[in-house]
């Protein structure tokens, strides 16, 4: 997408996903699957525990319980299928305004 200045704009692939969006891991539910890891390897990671957590944009795992971190527009879909795709419903991408977008537990 190009503004009307020319400037380029990036857009996420999937309609109605848009930029800020955060993600976290419930490593209470994480059931140490690893689709999360194959999906967005820049996001997710393996701790010694033998479970998922986010990374920030240094690469550093983000430990404590309910840590965020906010997801890079190139791997919101990566993120998103990861979230819908999880068999332990243990991740959570939220708007900027704190709605869920995809994850968490089945209602």
């Amino acid at each position: 997408m190009v503004t009307e200045d020319r400037s380029p704009v990036a857009t996420p692939a999937k309609p109605g996903v848009s930029a800020g969006l955060r993600v976290r891991v419930d490593q209470n539910a994480c059931t140490g699957d690893g689709l999360c890891v194959q999906l967005a390897p820049s996001i997710f990671e393996f701790d010694v525990d033998g479970l998922a957590y986010v990374k920030d944009d240094a690469g550093e795992l983000q430990t404590s319980d309910g840590a965020y971190v906010p997801v890079p527009l190139p791997v919101v879909d990566a993120v998103v299928d990861a979230a819908d795709e999880c068999p332990g419903t243990c991740i959570y991408v939220e708007r900027p305004d704190g709605t869920l977008e995809a994850g968490g537990p089945l209602s």
